[in-house]
């Protein structure tokens, strides 16, 4: 048995991120053995694999100019890879993104931002998770070993916010927001942090305005899911401060959140 360590990361930009990513990749002696990343804004063309390559790893990549983006990125030889919803509506959005490794599905997820009540994002969002649930009924079952990463741009509990007062029934803390992420654990997933910390405040995204990572005034909007076959597998998960608590190269507004398990 070994420690298998999967990582969720919304790296806003690959292209202005990449020196960052490798940079802190080589810090952590390349220990991720499956990287997710979010917000590429770039087409799969012009997306770094050779930067990945030489660090040891392949990369699956479902891009998009100037916008969403998602990769999977491992050490391990990936199967059955999948790229969107298989909507050709949804698919439109480069948000999805899938494959197996080790006998273990894992989905890679960059949900909408969403937009204040009852604008088309808004609703864009809300069915955007709907259709994320079927999906899941489609391709996979609870019972079988998933993980599904990504930032999900939902904090799901005030715990999940530096002030639920003043954020209070805005984007990412609205209740229909809530309960369509809700939802999504209810298909047959746990969120694998508050299993392990019911009651411990970390955030993963922090606004650039402000200084707010140095004032820890951020929300938890990055999730590790996981079915049921895996919780007794997962030993740790936490985030990783230092790629966020930068000048130089210049940071994501989110960290990445790592799932240790034990395979």
């Amino acid at each position: 048995m070994g420690m298998f360590k999967v990582c969720s990361f919304n790296v806003n930009s690959i292209k202005a991120r990449i020196d960052l990513v490798i940079k802190w990749l080589e810090k952590r002696e390349k220990d991720i053995d499956v990287l997710c990343l979010q917000e590429l804004k770039v087409r799969d063309e012009n997306f770094p694999f050779q930067a990945f390559e030489e660090l040891g790893y392949k990369c699956a990549v479902f891009g998009q100019k100037a916008y969403n983006g998602v990769a999977i990125c491992a050490k391990d030889e990936m199967e059955a890879i999948r790229k969107g919803l298989g909507d050709e509506y949804w698919d439109r959005q480069k948000r999805v993104i899938a494959a197996k490794i080790k006998d273990i599905n894992i989905v890679n997820v960059y949900a909408p931002h969403g937009d204040i009540r009852g604008e088309e994002k808004y609703f864009y969002k809300l069915k955007f998770y709907e259709k994320l649930v079927e999906y899941l009924d489609t391709h996979y079952r609870p019972d079988s070993p998933l993980i599904v990463v990504g930032d999900m741009n939902v904090a799901r509990d005030d715990i999940d916010v530096y002030d639920p007062e003043l954020l209070k029934d805005t984007i990412g803390t609205m209740p229909e927001e809530r309960e369509a992420f809700n939802k999504l654990l209810d298909w047959g997933l746990i969120d694998a942090f508050r299993f392990l910390y019911p009651d411990k405040r970390q955030f993963t995204w922090w606004d650039y305005i402000g200084g707010k990572i140095w004032k820890d005034e951020g929300m938890r909007i990055d999730y590790i899911l996981i079915t049921p076959s895996l919780k007794d597998k997962l030993k740790n998960i936490l985030v990783d401060l230092w790629p966020r608590r930068r000048r130089s190269p210049k940071p994501s507004d989110h960290a990445p959140l790592i799932g240790e398990f034990e395979l």
